[in-house]
């Protein structure tokens, strides 16, 4: 493979090509949320989340150091944001940004089909 500008290799530095389908390799088990991380640099991790019926166990919340963007690609879902009174509803195509230390829980997922997210968290800074 030739460089852009049509001389010589490619520019160094170059890293590993990865491929892959968010849809497929989905967990066999479906019995615990899947979490597999697809990208992790310094500040930041992307990640696909597979739910099915699926909720934060009553009592937690999640309260995390680093902010989060979600994507719903499938499925549905509803958050809680603490201090908010109404649900979140999610449905395909929908995102959330949660900043960083956002008390948050998943109060559902849908139990008949495959909930996928992509969940990119990032340095709040």
């Amino acid at each position: 493979m030739r460089a852009p500008n049509g001389k010589g290799s490619p520019a160094s530095g170059a890293g590993r090509v990865r491929l892959g389908n968010l849809y497929r390799d989905l967990p066999p088990d479906r019995s615990a949320e899947a979490f597999d991380t697809l990208l992790q640099k310094r500040g930041l991790r992307l990640e696909r989340i597979v739910s099915r019926g699926h909720v934060t166990p009553a009592g937690e919340w999640y309260d995390q150091d680093m902010a989060e963007w979600v994507l719903l690609l499938r499925g549905a879902a509803r958050l809680r944001i603490e201090g908010r009174d109404e649900l979140i509803e999610l449905a395909a195509g929908d995102y959330v940004h949660l900043p960083a230390h956002r008390r948050h829980r998943v109060e559902w997922t849908d139990p008949e089909c495959d909930t996928i997210w992509l969940a990119l968290h990032h340095d709040a800074s």
